[in-house]
């Protein structure tokens, strides 16, 4: 740390939870190349790095039965450093929650799979983890994202912190998870914008500015806490992490729909608790929550919206916003319209309807026996205005009002920073194991997603910013991609080893069928799925696990000759 009650570090070294694991896992790596008969000192022992793809849940099934192959073949051992963006972050959080979970990586895979398959998560559930989260500092889009996609895909409500994980460890690789700073525009060479979030610290992988995880979420400035957070659990962690969004309108509208669905609760428009047999007044401002939800349903659904126009524009008939204008809304509307309505009633919901249905005062009611509390209409309001903003990803910013030259200004100055999955910018975690700092020797990239995109796009970024990389030579025009690519033309760099999921070897004839069956943006994959999907992973290390020890041994022998 800079100085004692101080948890921001500015500089670019390994901080010493890193620095001490690396060292300790060095000797497991060394006698797991042993049994491979590939024999080095502790010195000449590797850095091999694993990166997971993004790709939804077809990336997290992928990267599983990777890890699970890798365990089988007696590999798993022989890595440094696990790092992941989006889907693959999702199959990082599952094994991680796990102590030295490579060591039972059979049980713990089959653990996985039985959740994802079985696993549900209930109505109440969700509503009181929206309760709760919304109450946080800077609530936003990505919560609900979490809370409403990422939550059924993995089927649960993951409450640990990314800190649980500090030395629990020992027998397992470093993890690394990956966003980017989205409001990095100034940064036209995409130094600025890699983010990483460790056990024991987040910040800018190649910036060279780092906190605390313990801290990350409080309230920052001159390099000091001035306020305390609640550390954001890893079900958000979840949804940051993959947050890289399809069609903006279809997500709105999915979203709307579920809220409105909560809304109802059970089905109707009334509150039932387990003491009272009486249905209970719907109070006026319900009323106008419960309109407003189904004017923005049908209107993203492109369905007749009018009568939804008439029935609130009677609701709120007399009504009146902040600076005194009428509020009344005509058709035909466009989203633009419709976002400014929704805002506008949102915030005047309480001005309106004072001490009706305050979710301040009715956090505590509990979901009963026999059935689900609705979402209120103050909630509800709080998450529309989040649709509507479309606001992702806001945190409290540990730089600001520091001084660090290494810095950009423009962070520095920013009370909060937005953060998004990094697989917008590439899909892979490159630049988190490039620090130069990691001395990564080795890079193994499991692509769930793009076969090449990603690895020519790190590439081209390198090349902006001097770091070495390697080249990637294509198959010519009309062959099909196989299952294993060596990259390591440049001498100053890692070798990259590139293993696209689907590929000519595991899935002969089948690469653009299989790529539409398993799409990233789809909800729940049936058992058939997953299993079809673990075996075509886990072949593509059994079939290049001789491939992969000879590498190993040329990057080992490498390292000696340095």
């Amino acid at each position: 740390m800079d100085s004692p009650g101080r948890v921001v570090r500015l500089g670019h070294s390994l901080n010493e939870a890193e620095r001490q694991h690396v060292s300790n896992r060095r000797a497991t790596v060394q006698q797991c190349l042993q049994k491979h008969n590939i024999p080095c000192s502790l010195d000449e022992v590797p850095n091999i790095a694993v990166l997971g793809s993004g790709g939804g849940e077809r990336a997290m099934i992928g990267l599983l039965g990777s890890l699970s192959q890798l365990g089988e073949e007696g590999l798993l051992d022989c890595i440094m450093y696990l790092s992941g963006v989006s889907g693959s972050t999702w199959c990082m959080s599952s094994v991680y929650k796990e102590p030295d979970w490579s060591t039972k990586m059979e049980t713990l895979e089959q653990n996985i799979i039985q959740r994802l398959v079985s696993g549900h998560v209930s109505q109440s559930e969700q509503y009181k983890k929206l309760m709760e989260i919304s109450k946080r500092d800077n609530f936003s889009m990505t919560d609900i994202w979490a809370l409403w996609f990422v939550c059924d895909i993995l089927n649960e409500i993951d409450e640990h912190v990314v800190t649980d994980y500090r030395g629990q460890h020992t027998k397992d690789p470093y993890p690394i998870y990956t966003v980017v700073d989205q409001q990095c525009k100034h940064d036209k060479a995409f130094k600025d914008v890699w983010f990483e979030i460790t056990p024991d610290e987040c910040g800018y992988s190649l910036t060279g500015a780092f906190v605390d995880s313990s801290a990350w979420e409080s309230r920052f400035e001159n390099g000091a806490v001035t306020k305390k957070q609640r550390k954001n659990d890893m079900l958000y962690l979840q949804g940051l992490c993959g947050s890289a969004l399809a069609d903006k309108t279809e997500i709105k509208k999915a979203i709307i729909a579920w809220l409105l669905d909560l809304f109802h609760g059970d089905g109707v428009l009334k509150l039932y608790t387990s003491d009272s047999t009486e249905e209970e007044e719907v109070t006026d401002d319900e009323m106008v929550m419960s309109s407003l939800l189904e004017l923005n349903d049908h209107f993203f659904r492109k369905e007749e919206y009018t009568n939804d126009i008439t029935k609130i524009n009677k609701l709120l008939e007399g009504k009146h916003d902040k600076e005194g204008n009428e509020v009344k809304l005509e058709g035909p509307i466009t989203e633009e319209i419709l976002k400014n309505y929704c805002l506008k009633v949102c915030d005047c919901l309480s001005d309106w309807f004072p001490g009706e249905d305050d979710f301040n005062t009715t956090s505590e009611l509990q979901a009963d026996s026999i059935g689900l509390l609705k979402i209120d209409s103050r909630l509800t309001a709080k998450c529309m205005k989040k649709v509507h903003q479309w606001d992702w990803g806001t945190t409290y910013n540990f730089l600001y009002k520091m001084t660090a030259s290494e810095v950009h200004p423009s962070i520095l100055k920013s009370e909060t920073r937005k953060f998004v999955d990094a697989g917008v910018l590439v899909n892979s975690p490159f630049f988190a194991v490039l620090r130069k700092e990691r001395n990564v020797d080795l890079i193994i990239s499991f692509d769930f997603g793009d076969l090449f995109g990603t690895v020519d796009r790190a590439a081209e970024i390198c090349e902006g910013l001097q770091i070495p990389f390697p080249t990637l030579k294509h198959p010519a025009a009309g062959e099909q991609p196989v299952d294993f690519y060596v990259c390591n033309d440049n001498s100053e760099a890692p070798t990259v080893i590139h293993i696209p999921l689907f590929n000519d070897v595991n899935c002969k004839g089948e690469v653009e069928k299989l790529k539409i069956k398993y799409q990233t943006f789809q909800f729940t994959y049936t058992e058939n799925m997953i299993s079809d999907l673990l075996d075509i992973a886990r072949l593509n290390i059994k079939n290049t696990k001789e491939k992969l020890l000879n590498v190993i041994k040329d990057v080992v022998q490498r390292k000696k000759k340095h």
